[in-house]
């Protein structure tokens, strides 16, 4: 039997061969202070365990270039021409209002840091539920003539999978392109044979970073969440809508499912079916540049609109970015709907000061959620965030999964970012950021819509919540900047 002074003594060993070296890599890669603090101190109170977890969650790969766009003919012309609207964004051919004008720091940022084309020939619908969603997408791709592009997060076996899958292997059939690009960590569920099938009546599909030994470590934490629907490079649809029965029934355990999407029709689907190619080429080596993915831009009238992805594969965290430039730049009131309360220290401050200096900030987030160290991370920020005078709604009604923020009356965003760690600094993203005072009045009204399924969290109240619920709240405040 080995005594405890022997075990101590292959303790400190291992400790000292994994542990110490690994903490190093960590405080050298020079990351936020509150993920180096949260992963030093998981290396020394589990270190062997917390090695094991550095190596499957820990990795930041954005510095390393993991993700290359070299080689994506399509962002080409893309690049061009968001340097040609950088040099002539105070022209009047951007067709442009001067009340959106107000927000023209955000324009610049965004093509700075994603070559985020401003187009304005675009019509949008918001699409404020599932059925929606489905109805509008199922209904576009019934007419589509030469491709269609999905990609989703999750994509499941289930009623309306199979559905689209029925309806896709029609219009393969048809002679209709199909190209599919699915997570491998948020499809995990998706059955080979459910696959094959769709492979075998010719239509694509690929998984996004396979999460495989050995290459599960360098791969499992960066995951797709783009959401991504393309037709004939005519039409598009992103949000927070996968496919899944949930988004139109519900589920059991937490009710109604609350999500919002986005069609547009017009220059900005262009944009999309950029993000899309730079992700094919990603899964397949193949560049998807000819002329019929990308009819020609018409410069026509309609509603302005900026496209922007991040993730591991970008220079910038862009749309954490553009959120924080939004949030400094209110003047009236930001209002904003997430499944996930969890922002980086930057966006906090900037709500607070927002909030300080009398902008009317509100937020809605789910009382019930999906998963529950979100949830209790979550609620871990609401209390200094009621200090500074922001309002803070728990969703009744269901589940709160919709995305999307609205700024004064002429600036919005929607798309597939949820305001949490994972979202804005290591998942693939995409937004849609429009610059239009009548779209911002029908978003807003869904938003008010929705406060009226909530309830308003008074400081007082939260204060006096049980002792239970603050260890719940510090523990998972602690442990959710790691993953």
């Amino acid at each position: 039997m080995i005594e405890w002074n022997e075990f101590g003594r292959i303790f400190s060993l291992v400790f000292l061969a994994t542990a110490i070296p690994v903490a190093i890599v960590i405080v050298l890669e020079k990351r936020s202070p509150y993920k180096t603090a949260a992963w030093i101190l998981v290396l020394i109170l589990l270190p062997i365990i917390g090695v094991f977890f550095y190596l499957f969650f820990g990795q930041e790969y954005r510095k390393r270039k993991l993700f290359s766009r070299k080689g994506i003919k399509s962002l080409g012309k893309i690049r061009k021409l968001s340097w040609q609207q950088l040099r002539n964004i105070d022209q009047t051919h951007l067709k442009i209002s001067k009340k959106a004008l107000e927000k023209e720091n955000i324009i610049r940022l965004l093509l700075n840091n994603s070559n985020a084309l401003l187009t304005t020939g675009n019509q949008l619908k918001i699409l404020n539920n599932g059925e929606e969603t489905f109805q509008a997408i199922f209904k576009a791709i019934q007419n589509a003539k030469h491709h269609i592009h999905l990609e989703y997060y999750i994509f499941s076996n289930d009623k309306i999978g199979t559905r689209l899958k029925s309806l896709l292997i029609e219009k393969c059939k048809e002679g209709v392109e199909v190209r599919i690009i699915i997570d491998d960590v948020g499809s995990w569920g998706l059955s080979k044979n459910f696959i094959s099938g769709l492979k075998e009546n010719g239509i694509e599909i690929y998984s996004f970073m396979e999460v495989r030994f050995p290459r599960l470590t360098s791969r499992v934490n960066f995951r797709n969440h783009r959401k991504i629907a393309i037709i004939d490079g005519k039409i598009g649809f992103t949000g927070g809508i996968n496919i899944a029965d949930r988004y139109i029934e519900g589920v059991k355990k937490l009710g109604h499912w609350r999500d919002t999407h986005l069609q547009i029709k017009g220059d900005a689907v262009a944009c999309l079916q950029v993000i899309f190619a730079a992700d094919w080429y990603f899964v397949t080596h193949q560049n998807l540049s000819d002329q019929k993915y990308f009819p020609p831009f018409t410069d026509a009238p309609g509603t302005p609109v900026q496209i922007s992805a991040s993730g591991p594969d970008s220079d910038w965290q862009n749309i954490e970015q553009a959120f924080f430039a939004a949030i400094t730049n209110a003047r009236k009131k930001i209002y904003i709907t997430t499944p996930y309360l969890m922002p980086p220290q930057p966006i906090v401050s900037a709500l607070e000061t927002a909030a300080l200096s009398n902008v009317d900030v509100r937020v809605i987030i789910p009382e019930k959620s999906d998963a529950s160290t979100p949830k209790w991370c979550s609620f871990s920020f609401v209390e200094k965030l009621l200090e500074a005078g922001v309002k803070v709604f728990f969703y009744q009604h269901g589940f709160m999964h919709s995305k999307f923020m609205i700024v004064d009356d002429v600036f919005s965003t929607i798309g597939t970012t949820n305001l949490d760690f994972r979202s804005l600094e290591t998942n693939f993203e995409v937004n849609a950021f429009i610059y239009e005072e009548g779209f911002t009045k029908k978003l807003e009204k869904y938003f008010i819509a929705d406060v009226k399924n909530c309830r308003e969290i008074k400081l007082n109240e939260w204060k006096q919540r049980p002792w239970h619920f603050k260890v719940r709240e510090s523990l998972a405040h602690i442990v959710s900047p790691m993953f």
